[in-house]
Order: C-alpha cells, then sequence, then structure tokens
C-alpha cells in the first residue's frame, strides 16, 4: 500500500479589528469595512472552509497601542489596530458558520487565570464539536499591565516561569475529567463515575487552583496548542507544549536552521518531533498573471505609512520612540528591557550593529510594511512553487497573512489551493471532523502530557 505523502497546514492569521496585522490593509480599496458584524468574520470562515484549510486563528493584544508619543491618538487616527474585538466571542460566530475549519484565539497567562482559560477553552471545545486550539501567549507590555491593575509589564523569563506552571493548572484541570466518565443511567440514577473525576489540587508558586473543572473532555481530548515563542526561553516553552508553532523566518536558509533547532528541542523534551507542526508567517499576492500580482504588491506596498511602524513597534518592543534622536544607538541596558526578544535580536542581526537605532528598528524589522516577513507574489503556479520549496525542506505548512480582507484568502483558495492539490501536498477534503484529525496531531488522553514531560 503506498504512503499518503505529507500533506501542507494553511492556517489564517486574523485579527479580530479594523485591519490585518498588516495595518495598511484597512486603506485597501477592496477591504471590506463591516468588521463590527458577525457576517464579516462568517463570509472568513466560509472562504477558508471552501479552501479546506485546516484553522484560522486570530492574534490580540489587551491594550490600544498608546506607547508612541505616550498616547493613543494616533493609533485611532490613522487605524492603526484601533479596535480588538473578544477573540472567542467571535470565533465562536465563525464556528456557527462551519463544520470542519479549526479555530483559534489567541489568550495571556499573564493576565488571566487557569481556571478560567481551562473552562473557557474546554467549553469552546465542546460548542464547536472539537475544532478549538488556544494560543498560548505571555502578553508584550506596560499599557497591558495597565489595563489589569499593573504598573509594569513582567519582566520576560518571569513571564515563561508564570506561564509553564499556568500550563500546568489549566492541562490539569482538562485531565480532571477521564474519558468514558459519563455514564447517564437514568434508570439507576447515575449520571457519571466519580472514580474518573478528579480534583487538581495543585499549589506552586504563581497559582492556587483547586477544581474539579466542570467541563469534561471533548472529542478531540483538549484544545490544540498554539505557541510564538522564538526566543531561546519561549522555544523551550514550544518544545514543552506546543502542538503547533506560529514561526518568523526572514529567509528560507534560516527556516531550515529553525526548523531543525526546534524539532531538537522537542526531542530533547522527551516528545515525538513529529507531534509538533511548524508553520511560518507568509503573505501571498497571487493573480491571475504575474504583471498583474506586480501591480497588485506595489498597491498593497504603497498603503502603509511611517506610524504605523513606529506605532507598532512600541507596542510590540514595550519602548517609545516618538523622542528618541532616530540614529541614537540604544544602551545594552535598554535593550535588555525590551519585551520581545526575538525581534531585538533581528534587528541586531539585520543591522550588523550590537546597538541598534531607532532608525535600525524601522528598517531592519519592516513592521508596518510589506517587507515584515517573506512575501510570496506572483501566479498560483509561481506561488505554489515557493511553498512547496518551502514545505518540503523548512516547515509543516504556513500561517498565510492577509493585505487586504476578505480579498487575499479569496484569491489563494482560487489560486494557489488548486495548484497545491495537483502536487498532492494538500488535501482535497477534510481528513476527519475535529482539529486534530484534520492536522494529524494525536488525540491526548488525560494525563498524556505529564508522562511527556
Amino acid at each position: 500500500m503506498s504512503k499518503t505523502p505529507r500533506q501542507m497546514a494553511l492556517v489564517a492569521f486574523l485579527q479580530a479589528q479594523n485591519c490585518s496585522n498588516y495595518v495598511g490593509s484597512w486603506r485597501h480599496p477592496s477591504s471590506m469595512d463591516d468588521y463590527l458584524s458577525p457576517e464579516y468574520y462568517q463570509r472568513i470562515a466560509r472562504t477558508l472552509e471552501d479552501g479546506k484549510f485546516d484553522m484560522a486563528f486570530f492574534d490580540d493584544r489587551l491594550a490600544m497601542p498608546d506607547i508612541y508619543g505616550a498616547s493613543h491618538r494616533d493609533t485611532v487616527a490613522h487605524g492603526v489596530r484601533a479596535i480588538k474585538l473578544e477573540p472567542t466571542s467571535v470565533l465562536m460566530a465563525m464556528a456557527m458558520a462551519t463544520s470542519r475549519l479549526g479555530l483559534g484565539a489567541t489568550y495571556s497567562t499573564t493576565y488571566y487565570e487557569p481556571f478560567h482559560v481551562a473552562r473557557l477553552f474546554a467549553t469552546l471545545d465542546l460548542m464547536s464539536k472539537g475544532r478549538v486550539a488556544w494560543n498560548v501567549v505571555t502578553s508584550m507590555n506596560d499599557s497591558e499591565a495597565a489595563n489589569f491593575g499593573a504598573s509594569t509589564h513582567l519582566e520576560h523569563d518571569l513571564r515563561y516561569d508564570r506561564a509553564d506552571e499556568f500550563m500546568e493548572v489549566v492541562m490539569g484541570h482538562w485531565d480532571t475529567w477521564e474519558e468514558g466518565a459519563i455514564v447517564a443511567d437514568k434508570a439507576a440514577n447515575y449520571f457519571a463515575d466519580p472514580d474518573k473525576v478528579r480534583r487538581l489540587d495543585h499549589e506552586g508558586r504563581f497559582f492556587k487552583s483547586r477544581g474539579p473543572l466542570t467541563v469534561p473532555r471533548s472529542r478531540q481530548g483538549h484544545p490544540v496548542i498554539l505557541q510564538a515563542g522564538q526566543s531561546g526561553r519561549g522555544i523551550a516553552f514550544a518544545a514543552r507544549w506546543a502542538e503547533v508553532v506560529f514561526a518568523k523566518y526572514p529567509t528560507l536558509e534560516n527556516g531550515k536552521k529553525q526548523y531543525q533547532a526546534l524539532k531538537d528541542a522537542v526531542a530533547n523534551a522527551g516528545r515525538d518531533p513529529d507531534s509538533l507542526k511548524i508553520a511560518p508567517e507568509l503573505k501571498i499576492i497571487v493573480a491571475e498573471t504575474e504583471s498583474q500580482a506586480q501591480e497588485q504588491r506595489d498597491l498593497v506596498a504603497s498603503l502603509s505609512r511611517p506610524i504605523d511602524g513606529l506605532t507598532m513597534m512600541g507596542e510590540t518592543l514595550n519602548i517609545d520612540f516618538s523622542g528618541r534622536p532616530y540614529e541614537q544607538p540604544f544602551t545594552d541596558e535598554e535593550l535588555a528591557a525590551v519585551s520581545w526578544q526575538s525581534l531585538r535580536d533581528k534587528v541586531v542581526q539585520v543591522s550588523g550593529k550590537r546597538n541598534p537605532s531607532v532608525k535600525d528598528f524601522v528598517e531592519a524589522s519592516g513592521r508596518g510594511t510589506l517587507n515584515d516577513g517573506p512575501v510570496f507574489v506572483g501566479t498560483g503556479a509561481q506561488v505554489a512553487d515557493q511553498m512547496e520549496e518551502w514545505f518540503r525542506t523548512a516547515c509543516d505548512g504556513f500561517v498565510l497573512s492577509a493585505t487586504s480582507v476578505p480579498g487575499t484568502y479569496e484569491d489563494i483558495v482560487r489560486l494557489v489551493v488548486p495548484e497545491l492539490q495537483k502536487r498532492g501536498i494538500y488535501r482535497k477534503e477534510y481528513a476527519d471532523d475535529t482539529l486534530r484529525g484534520n492536522l494529524g496531531v494525536a488525540k491526548p488522553k488525560a494525563g498524556d502530557w505529564r508522562r511527556k514531560n
């Protein structure tokens, strides 16, 4: 019997806001402007399900970008992610319009309680019939801290220490119900087996939580775990917990190194490297002809504004660039305080400077511009060629960002997906009705994570 070729995973990178992660997308002539309605997200969801995408997931922040100039005025005036809806509510609107598409939402381990997150995502997983994922983040700036009654954000490694224990509590709560606990014997007045429902009784450095959780396990065991940390501490966290990693590859060669390093880290953590799917972010601009695609690229590139990058870097690095001389180098102490360490390290590497300036951050990071990450431009066949090369050497799939909404995803489904299907590296039909089944990630049993950690 011939073995089924390895299948590419496709994930849509969404924002419950006025723009995609490419801020200029709201300025695109074809972008829809009903992003405060369920129909907007349901339209995207149906397109993605038609294209047999594994999943859509929502990024999130817990504050409006207001670090640049210590004010939210520029954010609001220029639409720099000024709106941020609560993502799990939007997720459920999409779940009701689909039956196979996986759906993920970002929730922070820094500003929520584990019991709340465990209960919320377990319920979402049941209501979607096993299609939910949790994107685990540690949050990143003082603006988020201020919204939750704190004056400053936790230090980088401390956030991950808290996140490790947070995961232990959440996973522990998800384990409190074993498979087959519910009997529902009406005649015998016997609802569930008490020996298969346990208290957690966790008491640690950061959390104390009793349990049991009030939500039984779903048909996929528990929600899929996504994670995107790329600092040294973030990689260690992903190696222990993640089932899908959202990566950033500046180049294919860099991607090959990152891919192998993360797979090795997973093996060193005592897990099967094949149990982890690694998907780098990618923008696709595709059209019927190469010249049309290039014209679209030029239009998209023209939509960015300098304020986009300055505002977004303030948000992600937790630094106000507004009053700083453009070419003044940051000190070692200032760089050590940067929240997003992997972005800081990228700027140091690309600029070749140990102490980069604001100018270096703007030019090397590409934040707010089309150059913030790889962009594949061309016909469906040309884009598929590039995706196939990366897939065969450096990743298990892609996280696809939009430059117009919903047009980007409609173009990908119409022009790129059929090319990938012809090559036998992308499904023509869903393999299962759960997210795990479609990703090819094993369904966990209660307690599996303890045996693998």
